[in-house]
């Protein structure tokens, strides 16, 4: 047990949030900060570490990332000043942002915090998209609930 208690030790002591984006690493800033190849005019906003690793695993996003470390919930009390809203805000202000992702998950806290991140950067001059919403790869329509199929429906294009 003592050999993972002093790894467990260790990384608790190197790992360290970046102070750009919120992402956990080695080093502040985090490696997708420094990363020369990625687009730094568009940022990605995800709720926690989880989501941007989840979006990093897929390769299908070149850009950098924000994490806001939650949602908005009036049940759980988290408000605006909670999270790292304003963080955001400040990495706007260099100019380079042309975009602004909302990659926030489809529950009703995520709806929330995205329909209140749109209303904070709508006079920003940076454009704001949102993650599409349905249907699964693979998915089949009779297994898929009602919330889905009408997302589905909605976003088609």
């Amino acid at each position: 047990m003592m050999p993972l208690a002093d790894a467990m030790r260790a990384a608790a002591e190197q790992v360290k949030n970046c102070s750009m984006c919120g992402n956990l690493g080695s080093y502040d800033p985090c490696e997708i900060c420094c990363d020369q190849n990625r687009d730094k005019g568009i940022i990605c906003v995800v709720e926690d570490v989880a989501d941007l690793w989840a979006l990093e695993r897929s390769h299908a996003f070149k850009g950098c990332y924000h994490v806001l470390g939650g949602t908005l919930s009036a049940l759980d009390g988290v408000r605006p000043s909670d999270l790292r809203i304003e963080a955001l805000l400040g990495r706007l202000k260099s100019g380079e942002v042309r975009e602004i992702i909302l990659a926030l998950n489809a529950t009703v806290e995520g709806q929330t915090t995205a329909h209140y991140m749109t209303e904070k950067l709508v006079n920003t001059g940076v454009s704001v998209s949102r993650l599409a919403h349905g249907l699964p790869v693979g998915g089949e329509l009779d297994y898929l609930d009602d919330g889905t199929l009408t997302a589905a429906m909605k976003s088609r294009r």
